[in-house]
């Protein structure tokens, strides 16, 4: 039996949908006890058929679980119609021992109607599409890292230590070595001849390395791997060529981000991939950094604080955020480097890095909402924080026991 709990209805007329891999579950509901359940398959024609009866019952918003990616085939076909929200499973959780798919359904659609639901951030469709394009490209990339990492493998498995005398085996010397190899010219000064300027170790030291008991299967093996290698390299390609295009829209904005310190083109397109141009979208700056998971959480009861941890967010867009935090760690003297500075020493690295890409995102959120490039605040040198700064650092070489004497340098 339905739960009997008593919400004031601020919606007219929607539709609660629990979605599934084969079946979706809909309930039109007009009041407590006006509405009406059905069940529908998750075929297209199905679907329609879904769209027509909330169209004829007059129903103007849906709610459904985001639930994998089922959800997506019909937010796709509903979405032109209705006014539709996506919520997080573990807000809407049911009585337990109670729990049917009918019963889900019409449990939606009583949170639906009385306003108790909060939407998912969902981007429009060309974002969207950027996202799939941004999102496979990463995931290519990280494939073809593999690989070469299963080139260095094989080459350690026949004692070539290439990987012992250059900083990157995918180089342009390594990769020359290499192909030859494959190729069977193996001859060590024949390899040499490819070792450009820069390369530091020592030649003879290069020699030793090239040195190894390479097998016929060995060679086999790197050829296919190269193989692999370039036909990912040129999948890679034409994913940048569609990303291009994708993005021609965006290049204004794009353009912005990159004034922020830390953030290239590559990272400003994934920024925008993810949360769109639309900042309209998130009520403030704060509530994007928390959707971004670069927020410190809350857990606090009887007055005590238990853990402010970074809650779950969008995992793709923290990664691009601590990357670029990374990156304005790098630059000669910027706010952001200070911030890492002034942290690292007593939060560690990685929580330091969150609160850097915590405040790049809040910069983003501005520069994409009011279409004004970053602007670096001004460095605040003054003396009392010049003072403290000097005492921690006279602690800390008082620690490794040495006195220093200090004096003002004009």
């Amino acid at each position: 039996m339905e739960q009997q709990v008593k919400f004031d209805q601020v919606i007219q007329c929607g539709c609660g949908i629990d979605v599934h891999q084969k079946t979706v579950v809909a309930t039109v509901r007009r009041s407590d006890t006006d509405f009406e359940t059905k069940e529908f398959n998750t075929y297209t024609r199905s679907l329609k058929l879904l769209r027509e009866w909330c169209k004829s019952e007059g129903v103007t918003h849906i709610a459904m679980e985001s639930t994998g990616i089922y959800w997506r085939p019909v937010f796709n076909i509903l979405e032109e119609d209705f006014e539709i929200i996506l919520v997080n499973a573990r807000h809407i959780k049911n009585v337990p021992g109670h729990k049917t798919d009918k019963k889900d359904s019409r449990w939606i659609s009583k949170l639906l109607l009385s306003g108790l639901l909060k939407g998912s951030f969902i981007p429009p469709r060309d974002i969207r599409e950027l996202r799939d394009l941004v999102r496979y490209k990463r995931k290519i990339v990280g494939q073809i890292s593999s690989e070469k990492n299963r080139i260095i493998k094989i080459l350690e498995d026949c004692n070539i230590k290439l990987s012992s005398v250059f900083s990157k085996v995918s180089g342009a010397s390594a990769s020359k070595m290499i192909k030859d190899i494959i190729e069977g010219k193996d001859e060590i000064e024949g390899l040499m001849d490819h070792i450009h300027g820069k390369v530091q170790a020592p030649r003879s030291e290069i020699r030793q390395a090239l040195e190894g008991t390479l097998t016929d299967h060995h060679r086999s093996m790197l050829k296919l791997v190269k193989m692999s290698i370039d036909e990912k390299e040129k999948l890679e390609e034409e994913i940048d060529r569609q990303i291009e295009k994708a993005i021609e829209r965006y290049a204004i904005e794009i353009d912005l981000l990159e004034t922020i310190p830390g953030v290239g083109k590559e990272s400003a397109i994934r920024m925008i991939s993810e949360i769109g141009v639309d900042m309209s979208k998130f009520p403030n700056e704060n509530h994007l950094s928390s959707w971004a998971g670069m927020s410190p959480g809350s857990n606090e009861s009887a007055g005590k604080k238990k853990s402010s941890r970074v809650i779950h967010g969008n995992k793709y867009l923290q990664s691009t955020l601590v990357e670029c935090g990374w990156g304005a760690t790098r630059k000669k003297d910027c706010l952001l480097k200070r911030k890492y500075e002034s942290m690292v020493t007593r939060r560690g690295k990685k929580k330091a890095l969150m609160a850097v890409g915590h405040k790049i995102i809040i910069a983003a959120y501005f520069v994409i909402k009011n279409k004004e490039a970053y602007k670096e605040p001004l460095l605040n040198d003054n003396p009392k924080r010049k003072s403290k700064q000097i005492k921690n650092y006279l602690a800390k070489l008082k620690g490794l026991g040495i006195e220093v004497e200090v004096k003002n340098v004009a």
